[in-house]
């Protein structure tokens, strides 16, 4: 009896050691199943994104996305907070409206509307509206127009005049949004519970109250309208453009992260 109680002992411990056994080796196999499969995740997203957007737009997100080494940690500090309003917005399953400033709503206030509606369409962030707007009204510059076009944007004008209409587009299969120069107060923009986001040192300093915020920060830009009509005019748009494109792609990561 003794001997028979041994051997279904051993014969237990045996089956017991082989069922552990067998949940490692799934358990490993799963693990390097979900590690290869992350390449492949990572790469499906890139060719989402590739059909989403205009082909030059995502040439310019590919130099974009590699740049954010670029910005300094007092601004990521700003894109940080931003983030986390607009998370708090999303967790709470409220909409996301940002709304851009400068003096005039003619160059970085429109850049950072355009790269902020394309950056969280990029990283998938749902609910987000972007807006821009002056402490004054002039015209969307066509400077401004013509380095978007640059960077991968179709923008054409829709009517005609001093301060001129333009549809805006970045991909085949996204509806064109509008764009012109008017007050951040203007009715086509949120009159309240949004969070200014003041893209000049000028509006920044004499705007220190926005009306109808709930949320105001400085992420101001140096005026590319410093080079206007000189040879430098081209590159230092661009340069902008780039600069505000890689934050807003920052920014957005931060929210997807």
């Amino acid at each position: 009896m003794k001997r028979i109680a041994l051997i279904l002992i051993i014969a237990t411990v045996t089956f017991s050691c082989n069922q552990k056994a067998e949940k490692t080796e799934t358990s490993s196999e799963n693990q390097k199943l979900s590690q290869g499969n992350a390449p492949a995740q990572e790469a499906s997203t890139t060719i989402e994104n590739e059909k989403k957007f205009n082909p030059e737009i995502n040439s310019y997100i590919e130099e974009v996305v590699m740049g954010f080494d670029s910005i300094d940690k007092e601004r990521k500090k700003q894109l940080k907070k931003l983030a986390l309003f607009i998370k708090s917005k999303a967790n709470g399953g409220e909409e996301a409206k940002i709304t851009y400033i400068c003096t005039h709503n003619s160059r970085r206030s429109h850049m950072s509307q355009l790269w902020g509606m394309v950056a969280a369409d990029y990283y998938g962030i749902e609910g987000v509206s972007t807006y821009s707007g002056g402490t004054e009204s002039s015209a969307f510059n066509p400077r401004s127009v013509a380095c978007l076009n640059r960077a991968g944007f179709k923008i054409e004008p829709k009517t005609k005049g001093e301060n001129p209409i333009y549809t805006v587009t970045y991909a085949d299969n996204k509806p064109s949004v509008e764009a012109f120069s008017k007050k951040y107060t203007h009715k086509t923009n949120p009159s309240e519970n949004f969070v200014a986001v003041m893209t000049c040192s000028h509006a920044d300093k004499n705007c220190p109250t926005v009306e109808g915020a709930s949320m105001r920060i400085a992420i101001p830009y140096v005026d590319p309208k410093v080079a206007d009509n000189t040879p430098e005019e081209v590159a230092t748009y661009d340069e902008r453009c780039k600069q505000i494109a890689t934050e807003e792609f920052y920014l957005f990561s931060q929210v997807k992260g």
